[in-house]
């Protein structure tokens, strides 16, 4: 698709045909696209500042444009008049609903023989073009914020080993007053990232209506291996602050220079000042960094008298979500089959919670946060608990659990004795013992099971023996007899177990260290 032409290239372009090849004023129009009135009035200003068009060639687009100007206020006080106002017009544009028509319609009450809204709009345009490019940024106060990881990383150094590790660049930008906000950090991994968003948002005292990574997969997907799980989390942080998370638009080619631009920004005003000097933590490193980010929110816009922070309070801040009474807590996201046991494992800690026997065997989702855990059926929640990391135990709700204690597809203490019968009677022991050490049989199921199956690996003299071995020494788990078949340790008599002696080290301690 080829590149749009600019204001200023459009205007070279009327000259050019006009002055050099001798269009006519229509066809120069229609040639570009544009009305013969546009044309003639180009035309008109151009002659008005008594240049030949070979002059111009070699001008910049600024000095161009600030010759339209010159010769429109010199020649024209009505547009030196509307000219006064193109500083107010530029803030009142970043207001929700405000657009250039109803700026037009309200001039025109106080000059009925002003502009037409065309000449009202070009001289508004040319003007915007003339200031810092930044900001012509058609976005409402409150609209977007961008926030991205930049390129180049700082460093912090180890005070005692002079280790040096290099720390990742948070940059969040507000699309209207572009208010920036800078933040170091350790990774670009999910916790970190979801933790720099949510600080900007802070800082800056409320949620635009939108948060928009520059490049929506480099920024989020970095931070899980897979993918749905971190869009997921970063969604329902989005949620929490009533904001949704928006790819950068595909249909608004200004959207990532802005942010490209305040990384560049955030390069010349904070990361070349810090460049000499060493930090050896990150709250150092941040709070110079703060400090360097205030100077550049209150330091004005080129060619303008306004500041970011100016403009913030003007136009923005009203405009912002309001702040939710707490933090976003970070939710981690599961999704798996019920086991047969009506648990789901929790891969995170190893841990099994119940949910009601009628959701074995089907998926369900588990949200979990550093204190919760939550499992969802259908996007209905069918179980809640406080978190217990303590690995390969059971927390189980006696609710949940079927009549008479009969599991699903018949699964029961008595089939798994009668099971282990077979194998023999120290085997059958075992697994009673199994079941009955856990405050619901059921918790002990999966572990039975896994017993059972080493069976299907070892004979039945090995079950036996590794099984006696266990009941002897009361150590009745699953772990033991796996350890003991596969090393061989059952054959190992308590005599010999006696009569091992451990060789003298002067690190191990002797019985007497220990009355």
């Amino acid at each position: 698709m080829p590149k749009r032409k600019t204001d200023m290239e459009k205007v070279r372009e009327i000259l050019r045909l006009c002055l050099d090849l001798n269009y006519s004023i229509r066809d120069a129009g229609a040639a570009l696209g544009v009305s013969k009135t546009t044309v003639g009035e180009f035309l008109s200003e151009f002659k008005r500042t008594g240049l030949k068009y070979q002059d111009i060639k070699c001008m910049s687009d600024t000095e161009f444009s600030e010759l339209f100007e010159k010769s429109n206020k010199s020649s024209n006080p009505m547009y030196e008049e509307l000219s006064k106002d193109f500083e107010h017009m530029s803030k009142e544009l970043k207001r929700t609903g405000v657009t250039l028509y109803l700026l037009w319609e309200e001039y025109l009450q106080g000059h009925p023989e002003g502009f037409s809204y065309s000449r009202f709009c070009h001289h508004y345009r040319m003007w915007e073009r003339r200031q810092d490019p930044d900001m012509h940024m058609e976005h409402k106060a409150g609209d977007i914020t961008y926030m991205d990881f930049t390129g180049k990383k700082m460093e912090i150094v180890d005070p005692e080993t002079g280790e040096i590790e290099k720390v990742e660049s948070f940059v969040a930008i507000l699309g209207a007053s572009q208010l920036t906000y800078v933040e170091f950090v350790r990774t670009q991994g999910l916790e970190d990232w979801i933790w720099v968003n949510e600080n900007a948002i802070w800082y800056f005292g409320g949620a635009t209506r939108g948060l928009t990574p520059d490049n929506m997969k480099s920024a989020v997907t970095k931070a899980c291996n897979y993918e749905p799980l971190v869009n997921e989390t970063y969604n329902a942080f989005a949620r929490h602050y009533g904001t949704v998370i928006l790819p950068t638009r595909s249909a608004k080619p200004k959207d990532k220079p802005l942010a490209e631009n305040a990384v560049n920004l955030v390069y010349q005003r904070i990361f070349a000042p810090l460049r000499n000097r060493t930090f050896h933590s990150l709250r150092e490193l941040n709070e110079a960094a703060w400090e360097l980010m205030e100077k550049h929110n209150n330091t004005p816009f080129q060619k303008r008298d306004t500041t970011r922070r100016q403009l913030f309070n003007e136009v923005e801040k009203s405009e912002l979500l309001p702040l939710p009474m707490e933090r976003y807590e970070l939710k981690w996201y599961q999704v798996s089959k019920v086991e047969f046991n009506y648990h789901v494992y929790l891969k995170a800690d190893k841990h099994y919670y119940s949910v009601p026997h009628q959701y074995t065997g089907l998926k369900v989702k588990t949200i979990y946060t550093s204190r919760m855990v939550e499992i969802f059926k259908d996007n209905n929640r069918i179980a809640i608990y406080q978190r217990d990391r303590r690995p390969y135990q059971y927390t189980t709700i006696k609710e949940h659990m079927p009549s008479n204690h009969q599991l699903v597809n018949g699964w029961n203490p008595d089939r798994f004795t009668s099971w282990a019968k077979k194998k023999g009677g120290s085997v059958k022991e075992f697994i009673q013992l199994m079941l009955d050490q856990r405050e619901h049989p059921q918790q002990a199921f999966k572990a039975c099971l896994g017993v059972l199956n080493l069976g299907n690996k070892y004979d039945d003299e090995a079950m036996q023996a590794a099984c006696k071995k266990a009941i002897e020494i009361n150590s009745i788990s699953y772990r033991f007899i796996a350890n003991s078949l596969k090393n061989k340790t059952y054959k190992i008599d308590d005599q010999e177990t006696e009569n091992i002696k451990i060789p003298f080290h002067e690190n191990i301690r002797g019985k007497e260290n220990y009355k």
